[in-house]
């Protein structure tokens, strides 16, 4: 046998290849973004690291989700904001609206169950940074969210059920 080392990849395609994947969420929610909202029955389970660097979600969520958190994007979710490289959205938890922000560089994996379609991603490193605090702008929801029952809201889910075993 001989000793041969793998040829170095320079290029990283790696990291290239979750980039441009991580560019299908963003058209996604660019799509979502538009004011005819989701198309069809599609919605979006989107999970994401809290505390990765440029997140910024409100206090109370965070102690509740301190390392990853699924957020449901379907019926009930307001100003969503796509950027190149982030988005935020504004939504209900416990009838409270909260707007919490993302880099795509967070998002573990991005699932839309309506059409069996999931991406997954290399979990982002975790440095120690200070949680990002939200402007005043930011906590201020431009349009008024309509009034929902409890059971209306948001929920977060695990993925567990969808994996393949």
């Amino acid at each position: 046998m001989t000793d041969q080392t793998p040829p170095l990849d320079e290029m990283h395609y790696g990291q290239l290849a979750q980039d441009a994947l991580r560019g299908v969420i963003r058209s996604a929610l660019e799509r979502a973004a538009e004011p005819t909202g989701i198309p069809g029955a599609h919605h979006f389970y989107i999970t994401f690291k809290t505390r990765a660097p440029g997140v910024s979600v409100p206090p109370d969520i965070l102690a509740k989700y301190p390392d990853e958190m699924t957020i449901v994007l379907q019926h009930q979710y307001w100003d969503l904001s796509v950027e190149a490289d982030r988005f935020s959205v504004m939504l209900k938890f416990g009838g409270m609206p909260k707007v919490l922000a993302a880099p795509y560089t967070a998002v573990t994996r991005f699932y839309d169950p309506s059409v069996q379609f999931m991406l997954q991603f290399d979990e982002p490193e975790i440095v120690e940074a200070e949680v990002a605090p939200l402007t005043p702008a930011a906590r201020e929801p431009s349009k008024t969210p309509q009034p929902a029952s409890e059971d209306e809201g948001p929920k977060v889910v695990s993925l567990d059920q969808f994996r393949k075993k």
